[in-house]
């Protein structure tokens, strides 16, 4: 929208304000207890059910989503949805992945990496991790400063809101770590949804109900139908992306292997991201609203210059004194949930695998946990830098740290999966498929950072190659420490591994060239009963959501 169409009223001062104060009240208060690092880095493990999906669709969901969905829907049709639901069926794979993140037994991903490959490749993937958690969170604070900025008639300036939300997460994050960024994602997943849903109620009777959003548009625009450029091979290679991708992405060490038990988080993970996919519906419900209003001039505008205008719009004609600063808290929810996960994140990454390993290798857990504290805000405020300095393009950024998570994915999916795999087949196929990807863009005279399903499939092969071709020619890794590595993910964490197949308890990603030996002379279906009955679970929730939402529109 543009400035000066709406304006902050003392009401919106009044709900931000509240929120911010609840925040770092909830933060500061659930931290009050961390006395040492793995309180700090990773909540002792003695994260709950529902804190697990809090965590999982916090750290998941971004403030730019339902702006950048709703206008693609505004724009396209009901079918943009799928560019937000490309990795609904990589969903119920989460089930399968969650226990593996339990099992490792380390603080960080980068350690169960050096267990793997051996230590020089894990500082490889140090690097990486730190630069993926420090991009993504500067795109994060930038694409959540616009949004807020636009919601307030440009009243603010852009990076003004980016420093003032560093300062908030800060605040609670430096004292609390995990534990009050696990609390407060949990209290800002409410916000979430909120921010999801809130404008439909409200923008319901202009639109005149479903009777008149479907009498206002065109049929072809409430078709679940993918558009032009997402069909059915985009979101397959889209799913192969994010289940391969997910593995190497650094934060979710902790988003995801912190419950109490594997079972938390199973259903952290899975139901804590199903929880965004169900959000997804609500963003692109704004989206067909507004082209309600647009093609019946409800609000006497015939046209949007851009359509990511669309969310913003809602919001000028709909919202009600308050609802500004209620939109601006749920926006500043979505981007604070992740930002301050990661800065957690990023201090132990630096902590662990960099300062403890390389610097100070014997001081006290007390000294670790000053560093890991002033480390992570050190690499926050690198993220501010970048984000005020480097960033035009939200999108560009995350497509390029998403890419590159991916072509790690292979060595660290293939260490899992693969016992032959060894750090010279790991670091080669991540450098080949990387290789392959730009050169294939800058050969077609796209931007580096482009996504095509095409060229993905052809990095992604070379670097299967590379692993597979490059590890037979090369001696294997030592068998004590493969031993011990595949030891941890083949027990559970309450329990021998000798009772684990006939408790049904065995991890098929782990045994998958290996099914038979792994159930242990038990049938299949008793070996792995945990395994099977969330994955099919997942598949029927994931079918649910399409034909509940396909019936809302079309029946």
């Amino acid at each position: 929208m543009r400035a000066g169409e709406i304006h902050i009223a003392i009401v919106d001062w009044v709900v931000l304000t509240s929120y911010l104060v609840l925040t770092v009240a909830v933060g500061l208060i659930a931290g009050l207890r961390v006395k040492n690092t793995d309180h700090y880095f990773l909540g002792d493990r003695r994260f709950g059910k529902w804190l697990m999906m809090g965590q999982a669709f916090g750290t998941g969901t971004h403030a730019e989503m339902p702006v950048s969905l709703a206008g693609a829907v505004y724009h396209t049709g009901l079918s943009a949805i799928w560019f937000q639901w490309k990795n609904l069926f990589a969903t119920p794979f989460y089930w399968l992945i969650a226990p593996l993140f339990r099992r490792i037994r380390r603080t960080t991903l980068a350690e169960a990496v050096e267990d793997r490959y051996g230590s020089w490749f894990g500082a490889i993937y140090t690097a990486f991790a730190l630069a993926f958690l420090t991009i993504n969170a500067a795109s994060m604070l930038k694409g959540a400063a616009k949004v807020i900025s636009q919601a307030a008639g440009g009243e603010v300036p852009v990076n003004g809101i980016v420093i003032a939300m560093v300062v908030v997460f800060i605040l609670y994050s430096f004292v609390g770590g995990l534990v009050a960024a696990a609390w407060t994602d949990f209290l800002q997943g409410f916000l979430i949804i909120l921010l999801s849903f809130m404008l439909i109620p409200l923008g319901w009777g202009p639109a005149g109900g479903m009777a008149g959003i479907r009498g206002s548009l065109p049929a072809v625009r409430l078709s679940l139908a993918t558009p032009g450029g997402i069909g059915p091979w985009f979101i397959a290679m889209l799913t192969i992306n994010g289940l391969i991708g997910i593995v190497a992405q650094p934060h979710l060490m902790a988003a995801v292997g912190t419950g109490k038990d594997e079972q938390d988080c199973r259903v952290g993970f899975l139901y804590g991201t199903f929880v965004k996919r169900f959000c997804t519906v609500g963003w692109a419900m704004v989206g067909l609203m507004v082209a309600a209003f647009i093609a019946r001039g409800t609000f006497g505008a015939r046209a949007l210059e851009d359509p990511e205008a669309a969310f913003g719009f809602a919001c000028r004609h709909l919202l009600f004194p308050g609802g500004i600063g209620l939109l601006i808290a749920c926006v500043l929810a979505a981007n604070m949930a992740s930002c301050s996960a990661f800065m957690v994140d990023s201090g132990a990454l630096f902590t662990r695998n960099f300062y403890r390993k390389y610097l100070v290798p014997a001081a006290g857990d007390a000294h670790y946990l000053l560093v890991g504290r002033l480390s992570g805000l050190a690499i926050t405020l690198g993220g501010v830098l970048y984000a005020v300095f480097l960033i035009q393009r939200v999108l560009y950024s995350f497509l390029l740290t998403e890419t590159m998570a991916t072509y790690v994915g292979i060595a660290v999916m293939g260490g899992i999966l693969w016992p032959r795999a060894n750090r010279w087949g790991a670091m080669s196929s991540m450098a080949a498929a990387a290789v392959t990807n730009f050169t294939a863009y800058y050969a077609r005279g796209q931007r580096l950072d482009s996504w095509d399903p095409n060229v993905f499939l052809l990095a992604l092969s070379v670097g299967i190659v590379f692993l597979v071709g490059v590890s037979l020619l090369t001696p294997p890794e030592p068998r004590a420490a493969l031993a011990s590595f595949y030891e941890r993910l083949q027990t559970p964490t309450a329990g021998p591994a000798e009772t684990a197949a006939k408790e049904g308890r065995q991890l098929l990603l782990v045994n998958l060239f290996r099914l038979r030996r792994g159930a242990g002379g038990y049938g299949f279906l008793q070996a792995y009963r945990t395994d099977l009955r969330g994955f099919a679970a997942g598949w029927i929730i994931a079918a649910a959501l399409i034909a509940a939402v396909w019936l809302l529109f079309q029946v």
